[in-house]
């Protein structure tokens, strides 16, 4: 870290593009050789499923029920479409900055180059530390998911044999992974079609009961709002804006997560090309299997059933599903088994990419000199093992939930992954605010970009303000009454970034960097050449089978 900061404190060094410019660039804005550093393996097929299926957790197949209950029918579906509306403008502002420079450091990266290496410190620790969080919770899902089928078998192993089975898949390299990612998006993805048809049938009357329900749960007594929070606030109109803002928390970890494909560009066979496509897919994935997801569970869900507020209650498991529900009070039987298998892919999947974000993240700091130096080692087959082994060694905080009094100390910390992951959209947001204004500055238009972001510079900045407020004021019920404990957990992410930014700021006295100083150039001639490498090599295997251009646009 040293190396990179004090050598260079005035902020604005040289480099053989740019020396006589006063650009701030430094070397480390160049990636490494490809032999010494990430490999570009992942394929256009894998990216794409990526895009459409990953990152698709617990939030939106069990969370949902929670949010049903204290926003109603109506509220969830206002709730998970406006934060879908956030969640895909901060998308196209990352694609932008992706396909224009898909480097190697993810989108820390781009804050330490547009913004300020301070900035960029803390996004990456705070992405960081999000993952060391986030997989272990996953690996927990897992193993209570198993004991729906049998509790003979003591959790602990499972535990172990998860954390094992997705540390090897992440140290066979990024080609297996993606492999891998791409079978479990895959079946996520059907999954979800299933249940969404399953879900209108069992509403239009093909169930057991051949009953109808159309939209008779958007009616008084079930909606078409929920409410939250009735006792302590004693005001009906009240409860009901407090219950459609729960959703808003509620969908904001559901579509945490969905920036993974920022985290890949590093690894992605031909990006201006590949990384632009995938952004596209997600709008359909949040249309889709989000917003219609939530729409279908508040047309066969009654918000007011008591088997919903058991369900609510329910570990981690198709018991807690609302879909499960669904088919209970339909009068369909086994479905609940195959929605329990579904779920298990579901948190393993989750676990997979999870750990893969953290060990890239950290990896992107080390390179940047953000981190240790060990941790942007490589092996042969571009795995930054270091990093790998750390970010699996803190899955060991699942054996924190074997004794159940440290299960809720557990709790706390999982708590936490949203006002991290909150905290990342916001910067991901500002960050390309700074991009625009440097191209701006620089007399580079927008339009010569590979991928150009619709409703921009509006769109980042209504994605900005949004995730603020809602972050902000998102432990609200901590208040009612007040819990210390939850209060923590809600907001010390934030005092954390700011801690993180101010210490690397002042101890380096790094500034923002203006405008027409931000270096946009270096580094790109050498992916640009990486990519028409790869472009010629495709060229010299020759025209592709009709099978398998089907099977690489899958």
């Amino acid at each position: 870290m040293a190396d990179f900061e004090k050598q260079n404190s005035s902020r604005y060094g040289s480099s053989d593009d740019v020396a006589n410019d006063g650009y701030y660039t430094n070397e480390v804005l160049v990636d490494p050789d490809e032999k010494k550093s990430l490999h570009r393996d992942l394929s256009a097929r894998q990216i794409s499923m990526i895009a459409l299926g990953g990152a698709i957790g617990t939030g939106l197949i069990i969370g949902s029920g929670t949010a049903l209950v204290r926003g109603g029918p109506l509220g969830i579906f206002l709730g998970y479409s406006f934060v879908g509306l956030v969640c895909y403008l901060v998308m196209v502002a990352l694609g932008e900055m992706a396909a224009y420079l898909p480097h190697k450091k993810g989108f820390p990266g781009y804050a330490t180059r547009f913004v300020d290496p301070a900035f960029g410190f803390a996004l990456g620790w705070n992405y960081v530390l999000k993952y060391l969080i986030v997989t272990p919770n996953n690996i927990n899902a897992a193993g209570v998911v198993i004991q729906y089928w049998t509790q003979k078998v003591h959790i602990a192993i499972w535990m172990v044999i998860f954390i094992v089975f997705i540390f090897a898949i992440n140290l066979l390299g990024v080609r297996v992974f993606g492999e891998l990612e791409f079978w479990f998006s895959s079946i996520k993805v059907v999954t979800l079609v299933g249940l969404l048809l399953m879900g209108i049938i069992i509403d239009l009357g093909g169930n057991p009961r051949h009953d109808r329900l159309g939209f008779r749960y958007w009616d008084h007594p079930y909606g078409p709002m929920g409410g939250y929070l009735k006792s302590q606030v004693h005001n009906e109109h009240l409860a009901i804006f407090l219950g459609f803002w729960s959703t808003l928390t509620n969908a904001l970890f559901a579509y945490i997560g969905t920036e993974l494909i920022g985290v890949t560009v590093g690894e992605a066979q031909a990006p201006r090309k590949n990384i632009p496509i995938a952004i596209r897919r997600t709008f359909f994935r949040i249309l889709v299997f989000y917003v219609g997801g939530v729409f279908v569970i508040g047309l066969i869900v009654p918000s007011t059933n008591n088997a919903i507020f058991v369900a609510n209650k329910s570990k981690a498991g198709a018991a807690a599903s609302p879909f499960v529900v669904a088919t209970t009070l339909a009068g369909i039987k086994v479905l609940n088994h195959i929605i329990n298998a579904a779920i298990l892919i579901f948190v393993l999947s989750a676990a997979n990419s999870d750990l893969y974000i953290g060990t890239r993240t950290l990896y992107g700091l080390a390179v940047q000199g953000q981190a240790p130096k060990i941790f942007a080692r490589v092996n042969r087959m571009g795995v930054p093992y270091p990093a790998l082994i750390l970010c699996t060694l803190f899955c060991g905080l699942v054996f924190l939930n074997v004794s159940s009094s440290s299960a809720k100390v557990f709790g706390w910390f999982v708590n936490l992954v949203s006002t991290f992951g909150a905290i990342t959209w916001m910067c991901i947001c500002y960050t390309h605010i700074r991009f625009m204004k440097a191209l701006k500055a620089q007399g580079m238009s927008r339009d010569d970009l590979p991928y150009k972001a619709p409703f921009q510079p509006w769109g980042s900045w209504f994605a900005l303000v949004a995730t603020a407020i809602i972050t902000l004021f998102k432990g609200f019920d901590t208040f009612m009454p007040f819990k210390s404990d939850t209060f923590v957990t809600s907001y010390i992410g934030l005092p954390a970034f700011v801690l993180f930014y101010g210490v690397y700021k002042l101890y380096y006295r790094s500034v923002q960097i203006p405008s027409d100083k931000v270096d946009l150039i270096t580094g790109k001639r050498e992916i640009d050449e990486e990519e028409e490498r790869f472009n010629k090599q495709q060229e010299l295997r020759g025209p592709r089978s009709r099978w398998r251009q089907i099977w690489d646009s899958l």
